[in-house]
C-alpha cells in the first residue's frame, strides 16, 4: 500500500505544479477563460472526455452497477447520446457566444434571461462540483489513511488551487494528460479483472439484463430526458467548444469523445461488481478485484486524473457569476472576481460533501433541474425558432421547479408519478415559451 500512497501523493502534487506553472502563461482575460480559442483536437478531445468522466460519472457508474447490475451502462451511453444530438448544434454555438452559456441566451433572448441563466446555473453546478469532491473522497478514504471528511477537505482545497491558478490554460494541458492516464488504467484493470479466473461478475452479461425490476425502459427515457439533453446545452460542454480552434475541430472532438464513452460505458460498469463501499463512513474500494500495489495505483490514480476534472465545472461556474457582477468577462475586474467565486464555490462544495456522500442522487439532481429549466429555451433559441421572448423566463423558472419536484418525488415517494412530473415540466416549459404574446390595444 505504501506504493499506492506515493502514486497518490505525487499525482497531487503534479497537478498543482501544472496549475501554477499555467498561471505565468496567462496573458489575457481569452487565455484564463477559453485558452486563447487555440486548442486542437487531442487537447479538445482530451479535456472534453475529461470533463464527461469526472468522479460523477466514473464512481456514479460503479456505485449503480453495485446496485442495479447492468443497467448502469446506460448512464454512459446516455451521456455519448447527447453528445451526439449536441453536433447539429455546433456551428451555431461558437457563432452566437464567446464565453459562457447565459451569454448565448443574452443574446437569444435577452438581458432577463441571461440573469436568471447566471443565477441558477452555478448554484445547479455547485452541486456537481460537490459530487467530484465526494468522488475524490471516496476513493481517498478507501485507501485507509484518510477519514472520508478528511479526503473531502483535502481534494476540495486542491480542485480550488488548481482552478484559482491555472484557468484554463491548466486545465487543458492536465485534461488531456488525465484522459490518457484514465484509459490506460481504466484498461489495464479492466483487462487483468476480465481474464482472471478468479474473478467474474455477480450477474453474466446479457443483453437481456440492460433492463430489470430496478430499471424499467421508461427508467431510460428519464434518463434521457435529465442527462442527455444537460450535453446538449451543458456549460462545461459549451466551453470546450468555444476553446477549439475551429468548428471541425469541436465536431470531431464531440464525435470521438461519444464513441470513446460507450467502449469506457461497458468497463466501468464490469469493475463496479467488484467494489466495495461503506455508506457509513463513505468510504470505498476495490480490493475485491484483487490488484498488485502498482496496478491498483495506477487505477486510483487514474480515477483521480479524471476527478481533477471538475475544476471545468468549478471555472464555468465562478465564470458566469463573474460576468453577472461585471457585466462582461472583458471587464478589467472579472478575472478578480472569477478568483473570489472559484474560491466561495469550492468551499461551498466541500461543505456539502461533508455532509452528503451519495454520488448520483446528488448529480441528477442538480441535472434535472438544470435540464428540466434550460433545453427547450437553449434549443430553441439555436435553432431560430419564434419563441416568445416576454416568456422565457418564466419558462425557465416552471420548467426548472418542476421538474425538480418530480425528481423529489420519484426519488422519496413514488418513482412513477415523479417521473410523469419530470416530462410534464418539459411540455410546460415548451408551453409557456412559445405562448402567444398579447396584442396590444390602441
Amino acid at each position: 500500500m505504501i506504493q499506492v500512497k506515493i502514486i497518490i501523493a505525487f499525482y497531487f502534487l503534479a497537478v498543482l505544479a501544472v496549475g501554477i506553472y499555467s498561471f505565468f502563461k496567462v496573458k489575457t482575460s481569452a487565455d484564463y477563460y477559453i485558452s486563447g480559442k487555440r486548442a486542437g483536437l487531442i487537447s479538445v478531445t482530451g479535456s472534453m472526455l475529461a470533463t464527461i468522466l469526472g468522479g460523477s460519472a466514473i464512481l456514479g457508474t460503479i456505485e449503480l452497477s453495485g446496485n442495479i447490475g447492468w443497467p448502469a451502462i446506460w448512464f454512459l451511453i446516455c451521456a455519448a447520446l447527447g453528445l451526439l444530438m449536441l453536433i447539429p448544434f455546433t456551428k451555431h454555438i461558437n457563432r452566437i457566444g464567446q464565453f459562457t452559456m447565459p451569454e448565448i441566451l443574452g443574446k437569444l433572448y435577452g438581458s432577463k434571461a441571461q440573469t436568471i441563466a447566471s443565477v441558477i446555473i452555478p448554484v445547479a453546478w455547485i452541486g456537481i462540483v460537490a459530487v467530484q469532491i465526494i468522488a475524490a473522497a471516496k476513493i481517498l478514504a478507501g485507501l485507509g489513511f484518510l477519514s472520508y471528511y478528511q479526503s473531502a477537505i483535502l481534494s476540495g482545497l486542491v480542485f480550488i488551487t488548481f482552478t484559482l491558478f491555472g484557468g484554463q490554460i491548466g486545465i487543458l494541458k492536465t485534461d488531456t494528460l488525465q484522459s490518457v492516464i484514465l484509459l490506460i488504467g481504466l484498461l489495464v484493470v479492466f483487462l487483468y479483472s476480465f481474464l482472471n479466473p478468479n474473478l467474474k461478475p455477480v450477474e453474466p452479461f446479457r443483453f437481456d439484463a440492460l433492463f430489470n425490476s430496478s430499471f424499467k425502459p421508461f427508467d431510460l427515457v428519464i434518463l434521457i430526458l435529465t442527462y442527455s439533453v444537460t450535453f446538449v446545452v451543458g456549460p462545461d460542454i459549451y466551453s470546450r467548444v468555444f476553446c477549439a480552434r475551429t468548428d471541425k475541430i469541436a465536431t470531431q472532438s464531440i464525435l470521438i469523445t461519444a464513441i470513446l464513452l460507450i467502449t469506457i460505458a461497458f468497463a466501468l460498469t464490469w469493475l463496479g461488481f467488484f467494489s466495495g463501499e461503506n455508506s457509513n463512513s463513505g468510504e470505498i474500494n476495490f480490493a475485491a478485484l484483487q490488484l498488485p500495489d502498482w496496478i491498483y495505483g495506477l487505477f486510483i490514480a487514474a480515477l483521480l486524473s479524471a476527478i481533477i476534472s471538475s475544476g471545468t465545472t468549478l471555472l464555468n461556474a465562478s465564470m458566469i457569476l463573474s460576468e453577472l457582477t461585471t457585466g462582461t468577462l472583458q471587464h478589467k475586474k472579472a478575472l478578480l472576481f472569477t478568483s473570489l467565486y472559484v474560491i466561495l464555490i469550492g468551499l461551498t462544495s466541500i461543505g456539502i460533501a461533508l455532509f452528503i456522500s451519495k454520488i448520483i442522487e446528488t448529480l441528477l439532481f442538480a441535472l434535472t433541474f438544470f435540464s428540466g429549466a434550460f433545453i427547450i429555451p437553449t434549443i430553441a433559441g439555436l435553432l431560430n425558432f419564434r419563441a416568445n421572448k416576454t416568456n422565457v423566463v418564466s419558462a425557465i423558472l416552471s420548467g426548472g421547479l418542476l421538474a425538480l419536484s418530480g425528481k423529489i418525488i420519484a426519488v422519496f415517494y413514488h418513482s412513477e408519478t415523479g417521473n410523469y412530473i419530470i416530462i410534464l415540466a418539459y411540455l410546460a416549459n415548451t408551453l409557456i415559451l412559445f405562448w402567444p404574446a398579447k396584442k396590444q390595444m390602441f
